[in-house]
């Protein structure tokens, strides 16, 4: 596994590369780094061709690909008590619309910043699954991968907090629309608050063969159905706990070693780059040692 960091966790302040430095020097001993870019116009402004030439001089210079998060928001008035605005698949058309021309001009900026991979969300939080959410989200891809592929961004889609992204409905709408090269970003936090550890297991094994990243976060599970995203637990922090962490460990050990493990936490933790890297660091180190006691263990 690659270890990989989202600045989801930064995203109230403006993203520079300082915070890019923290980052690196955090999952740098642990193996290629990678980096979600969260693309919200307040953190990462996509339309500013200066913010955009200087984070694709930094990305170029540190030798790092990183991969890129669709915008959620429509503008960039944003407050962390905000809901995400933007609807790939909404019912209205013109809101379609008015989102994927978002989501291609945050996509634009990977003109120059070279990034790998871009996250897509298919409906927000409840979404019903229905025939008019299947054709919605096959045309969206088909933009979506159309636009992306001439930059060499490949597509991914993320299991969220609604039906239309359930690991079945995810595996219908990537064979109806014979997507053989859209991937998956499995976010094992949110397969657990659709039901707990037998999600999770079920989600790894339905989608592994379409899996190309992994989202790692804690929280408190089905029954708070409260999105968290909070520090995984090791042996040095203070953490919810509430995943079966040592079975997380397990899964990761079987996927190969350029898939990402990005953890991607909430900006509601208030981390400085300094206590960032220290719990990076420390859960990264703590998951090594879990491997390397699972290697010891089956041999």
């Amino acid at each position: 596994m690659q270890p990989g960091l989202s600045t989801h966790v930064f995203l109230q302040q403006r993203l520079h590369p300082g915070l890019l430095d923290a980052i690196t020097r955090a999952l740098a001993p642990y193996g290629t780094p990678v980096i979600e870019v969260f693309a919200h116009r307040h953190h990462f402004d996509y339309t500013d061709r200066a913010i955009i030439r200087d984070l694709a001089l930094w990305f170029r210079d540190a030798g790092i690909q990183p991969t890129l998060h669709q915008p959620l928001y429509a503008d960039s008035h944003w407050s962390r008590h905000s809901a995400p605005t933007l609807n790939l698949i909404d019912p209205e058309k013109s809101r379609r619309i008015d989102a994927m021309d978002e989501v291609k001009r945050a996509l634009e900026s990977a003109e120059q910043i070279p990034f790998t991979a871009l996250t897509l969300h298919l409906g927000l939080k409840d979404d019903p699954w229905n025939l008019r959410a299947l054709e919605n989200s096959l045309t969206a891809i088909e933009h979506v991968k159309a636009f992306a592929h001439p930059l060499g961004v490949k597509i991914l889609l993320e299991n969220l907090q609604n039906e239309v992204t359930t690991p079945e409905h995810l595996l219908e709408i990537l064979n109806v629309g014979h997507f053989d090269t859209v991937g998956v970003t499995l976010d094992l936090g949110h397969a657990h608050l659709l039901g707990g550890t037998p999600a999770i297991n079920e989600a790894v094994e339905l989608l592994r063969p379409r899996i190309r990243a992994l989202n790692l976060h804690d929280n408190r599970g089905p029954e708070a159905r409260k999105d968290d995203h909070l520090w995984p637990a090791t042996e040095s922090s203070v953490a919810s706990e509430n995943i079966d962490w040592p079975n997380v460990f397990r899964h990761l050990a079987t996927f190969p070693a350029n898939i990402p493990a990005i953890l991607e936490l909430s900006h509601d933790l208030n981390e400085t780059p300094e206590s960032l890297q220290q719990k990076a660091s420390a859960f990264f180190s703590h998951y090594a040692r879990q491997v390397k006691q699972l290697g010891a263990t089956a041999s």
